[in-house]
């Protein structure tokens, strides 16, 4: 069974897949996913012809993988600035065996210091690896040499970048949300005869009626051969939103739903193309709330793993499935008439042309759907520059606005952990910036509980009379504790003396403290572990603390010293009979 749940057919027996290379050895066939065929003539590389055949037959093995004419042109263009930098040399080789150490050190010299240099570099490298004259040898490791990564050339928005482009899109697609949810509600009342016949709203009931079955308001063709509204008066003018406009979205107002759409969920620009119409149905326990499952298509994630599903629950204004309910109401006429026109469309993503007829004529991206009559799908490349050009932006939202959702998130989104952590969150400036608080604020906490865990008080020779007793250290002062009692003394456990200023340790006191370590490391091999943590890890690294401070030398031999009375007396401390 393949993943879509149908049953996988086998070819019939004369089936025979024709190779990607031409018989005549220069002009590779690459045929992508949705079926389309295109060439590339490597005669058209400047460099000899044997050059050119070698490269012709990596670049057809490597096509084989391909599913994308995108990835195909982007190799080639690659290719060809390997092919120019090698015309342009003082003797160009005749083939890939006459690339020296010093051509490859040049080529390399000429790229690595850009990002996008390092990208030609990764291609053409992957390319070479797969001719066997390379398998050894100093060119070979020239080759092969590693350059450093390149660091992704987009960054996130900063907070107010990411406000004023989001409101830029929010602004527009509303406004056009609303337009066609009141012109929908018009022709509703009209289908249903609730308007009085003839009446203004009637009249325009009925224009609307033939725009949602055709595509476009009724128009005249005039004796000079242009085209004329008709109802001009009626509509209020003749421009996109007093005419075709009313129950179809532009592809700007399209584009800026799929900006708001990218900085709700991070979804790829390349997503909105076949993005299907989500399915709908009542959320478990929710009365009132609809969940919808959104199919993401993955086209860079191969090996049958192109498809993934996204719950997505419309719960109230704030939340994200609000915006999947207003996508459906905006973009509804395009898709009822996109099915009638060609049955099986079934694409969330559709805008109306301005210009039909001129627009299909001019469609030659095999990656994305051919428009169906007035209508287009998802969202190409041209209009993410229009609309940001529009907005006073300095490029296409959709990269930086996908960049800041993942990180201001802090999951993956459609690619693995490590490609989140190695592309989207350690380069990203942003991250870096307010990481630095969080860094600052765990080595402040980490420096409080080293604090605690370190002997606070004082080591003396010998002990002073002015000083009181207790179990484990001499205290100065009890009524400076850091632990008072309502009454004014110490609260303290007689083990917390020592992460107090006012203790004083002297000889007299190694023995049992020494005793004491010894006792709660024996304890720790017979406690749990979070019970012993919790109750003695404190105390434990205090006194070794302490241990380093006295000298090991001199605290090993004091529990050797250590005698019935101190035995006893650490017995109740770790009992926690000793009360203090």
């Amino acid at each position: 069974m393949s993943r879509r749940g149908k049953r996988a057919e086998l070819p019939p027996a004369d089936h025979r897949s024709e190779p990607p290379l031409k018989p005549d050895g220069l002009v590779v066939k690459v045929v992508n996913k949705a079926g389309y065929t295109k060439e590339f003539d490597f005669a058209a590389l400047p460099v000899p012809e044997p050059m050119q055949r070698s490269l012709a037959r990596l670049f057809a093995a490597q096509s084989r993988v391909w599913t994308s004419h995108e990835t195909a042109k982007t190799c080639w263009s690659r290719v060809m600035a390997f092919a120019t930098f090698l015309s342009e040399l003082e003797s160009t080789p005749q083939d890939l065996d006459g690339l020296t150490v010093a051509m490859l050190k040049r080529w390399r010299a000429r790229h690595v210091s850009t990002v996008t240099g390092k990208a030609v570099l990764s291609t053409v490298r992957l390319l070479l690896q797969q001719d066997p004259r390379f398998a050894d040898g100093p060119v070979t490791e020239e080759l092969l040499r590693r350059f450093p990564a390149a660091k992704p050339s987009k960054q996130s928005y900063a907070g107010d970048e990411r406000k004023g482009v989001v409101l830029a899109a929010q602004r527009q697609f509303r406004a056009a949300w609303l337009r066609i949810g009141e012109n929908t509600r018009l022709l509703r009342a009209w289908r249903a005869g609730d308007l009085e016949e003839n009446s203004r709203d009637w009249r325009l009931g009925a224009v609307l009626d033939h725009l949602a079955r055709t595509g476009d308001v009724p128009r005249s063709i005039l004796p000079s051969g242009q085209s004329h509204v008709d109802h001009r008066n009626l509509l209020g003018g003749a421009g996109p939103e007093q005419t075709w406009g009313r129950l179809f979205l532009s592809r700007e107002e399209l584009t800026a739903l799929a900006v708001l759409l990218t900085d709700r969920f991070a979804w790829n620009l390349k997503v909105y193309d076949r993005l299907p119409t989500p399915t709908a149905g009542s959320s478990v326990g929710e009365k009132t709330a609809t969940t919808y499952q959104v199919k993401v298509e993955k086209r860079r994630a191969g090996g049958g793993r192109w498809f993934s599903t996204e719950d997505v629950t419309d719960s109230g204004a704030d939340s994200p499935g609000r915006l999947i309910t207003q996508a459906l109401e905006a973009t509804a006429h395009g898709r009822e008439l996109a099915a009638r026109l060609a049955p099986g469309t079934d694409l969330l993503m559709v805008s109306r042309l301005y210009a039909p007829r001129r627009a299909a004529h001019r469609h030659q991206d095999t990656e994305r759907p051919r428009p169906v009559g007035p209508l287009s799908f998802g969202i190409a490349y041209s209009d993410a520059q229009r609309w940001a050009q529009a907005h006073g932006l300095g490029g296409s939202p959709f990269q930086r606005t996908r960049r800041t959702t993942v990180t201001r998130e802090g999951v993956p989104r459609q690619h693995s952990q490590s490609t989140h952590e190695r592309v989207y969150v350690l380069p990203d400036e942003h991250v870096k910036r307010a990481s630095r608080s969080v860094f600052a604020d765990g080595a402040e906490e980490a420096l409080e509980q080293a604090e605690v865990a370190v002997f606070g008080g004082h080591l003396a020779d010998a002990p002073d009379p002015e000083h009181d007793q207790t179990a484990t250290a001499d205290c100065e002062d009890e009524t400076t504790s850091p632990w008072p009692t309502p009454e004014g003394g110490c609260g303290a456990d007689f083990l917390l003396c020592l992460a107090c200023k006012n203790a004083y340790v002297h000889p007299g006191h190694h023995p049992r403290l020494a005793l004491l370590r010894q006792q709660l490391d024996s304890l720790r091999s017979v406690l749990d572990e979070g019970v012993w943590n919790e109750r003695w890890q404190d105390h434990s690294l205090r006194l070794e603390d302490l241990r380093d401070k006295v000298g090991a030398a001199a605290w090993d031999a004091a529990l050797a010293r250590a005698g019935s009375d101190d035995h006893a007396l650490v017995q109740l401390l770790v009992k926690g009979d000793l009360a203090p």
